[in-house]
């Protein structure tokens, strides 16, 4: 087994690192943070997660698994060095590099032995050929170093069992040695590993989020066309499933894609095509339908109802996604400030995500509207006159379409997630409106009874 550290424990790298620790290897997890280390010496994750917590204890508890802010002593004798600090997305969509370069400083003027420094973090095609010229203009020791790219293919909710049960590897290195120390590491997770060179294994990585954000964006592309011409997103997604070509996953219509990755990786790769006078076009209209989709139910609901002054709001998942409390370009972030600066009075529930959300949007008057933070649906949707659902939570799929009949001042819902049946909505008279489908009129079940 191999001596490990990984920079950096955000979701890429303390993911990675329990997970190498999982598999028997010895591991050092490096943050600069003091507080954060001692969080995770105690067993806690610093970020929620599913399974994460559990193999945190038990790999530490079985002596696999370190954590320090000393990255001197963890450089300086491990056999490799995974980074996975942030590369967030700068003014001008292109990826911040600074946290990658201070790192290889670090590990330049630290390691004693030969290592193999792997990069987890999404990068630039050629970064990683500059992150080695770096390391080697700043080495103290003469010992053999070289750079190889590594990178992730885990989504937020189901990183554990993403990087544990992985659809493949993917390796980009320069030589036999350094493609033999990734081959060997990981070896025990017995997975498809596919090894190219360091430049074709950092375009892998924007090409498979690109693609799978194009496929969003499209899908968004054609519910809004089926709303004008009649037809149900649903039905075609189905149909188009069927088709191996296509296949079933990332079909589903809704407010627009968000998180860490795609809305990053998109603008990135659009950036680096027009560095070198190329336009990827297809990769600019999907981030061109995201940007428009993510606000579409508040401008429908804008024009229904005029204003949202003084009329209570019900807000229903405030992450980018069930399963994670990052908040990072989600809906939610586009849509709660236009409404509280149209004076809503908001009321919102997310079982993981209010904290995170409340240090964005105090709790309290913000604009000219308020926010109220609450731990239970129904006290959301209590005497609410409009409801917005930004995130599929188990728990907001539960609440059954008469409950927003009975609970609501006015029963006037508008879905980012397709979550109910448009008919099941029109049955118990709510007013339905939601992505690529056609909208529920509010009608009241007794005089639909009596018609019969």
């Amino acid at each position: 087994m191999h001596k490990i550290a990984v920079a950096g424990t955000g979701y890429v790298g303390l993911v990675a690192g329990v997970c190498f620790a999982e598999m028997g290897h010895n591991v050092v997890c490096v943050d600069i943070d003091v507080k954060k280390v001692k969080l995770m010496e105690s067993g806690t994750s610093p970020i929620y997660e599913k399974d994460l917590e559990e193999l945190m204890q038990k790999n530490y508890n079985a002596g696999r698994l370190q954590y320090t802010t000393d990255y001197t002593s963890a450089y300086q004798d491990a056999d490799a060095i995974f980074i996975g600090v942030g590369t967030p997305e700068q003014s001008d969509g292109s990826a911040d590099l600074s946290y990658i370069a201070t790192v290889a400083r670090q590990i330049a003027e630290s390691i004693e032995k030969d290592c193999l420094v792997v990069v987890k973090s999404t990068v630039p095609v050629g970064t990683n050929d500059k992150v080695e010229q770096f390391i080697h203009d700043f080495l103290v020791n003469d010992v053999r170093v070289e750079v190889a790219s590594n990178p992730e293919f885990l989504a937020q909710g189901s990183a554990v069992h993403d990087t544990l049960h992985a659809e493949r590897i993917i390796i980009g290195t320069e030589s036999e040695w350094a493609e033999d120390i990734l081959m060997k590491i990981y070896e025990p997770f017995d997975l498809p590993i596919v090894s190219v060179n360091r430049r074709s294994a950092e375009m892998i990585k924007y090409a498979s989020n690109d693609f799978l954000a194009l496929k969003i964006s499209y899908m968004n592309d054609i519910a809004n066309l089926c709303e004008l011409v009649g037809a149900n997103i649903q039905d075609v997604a189905k149909g188009m499933s069927f088709d191996e070509r296509i296949g079933s996953k990332f079909l589903n219509a809704g407010i627009g894609f968000g998180g860490s990755c795609f809305p990053k990786d998109t603008k990135a790769l659009e950036h680096i095509a027009s560095q070198h006078g190329y336009e990827l076009r297809t990769v600019k209209a999907a981030i061109d339908v995201n940007k428009d989709q993510k606000t579409m139910l508040y401008k429908k609901a804008r024009n229904r109802l005029i204003t949202f002054s003084g009329l209570k709001v019900a807000v229903l998942g405030l992450t980018f996604k069930p399963g994670t409390d990052d908040l990072r370009e989600a809906a939610s972030l586009e849509n709660v400030p236009l409404l509280l600066e149209q004076g809503a009075d908001i009321y919102a529930y997310d079982p993981v995500g209010a904290d995170n959300f409340a240090k964005v949007f105090p709790e309290g008057l913000n604009e000219k509207g308020n926010i109220t933070y609450v731990d239970h649906i129904e006290d959301a949707l209590k005497d609410a006159n409009v409801c917005f659902i930004f995130t599929e939570w188990g728990e907001v799929k539960a609440v059954t379409p008469v409950t927003y009949k009975e609970l609501m001042k006015t029963p006037l819902v508008y879905d980012g997630r397709n979550i109910y049946s448009v008919s099941d909505m029109k049955d118990v008279g709510v007013e339905y409106h939601s992505i690529g489908r056609e909208s529920a009129t509010r009608v009241d079940p007794k005089e639909s009874k009596e018609n019969e």
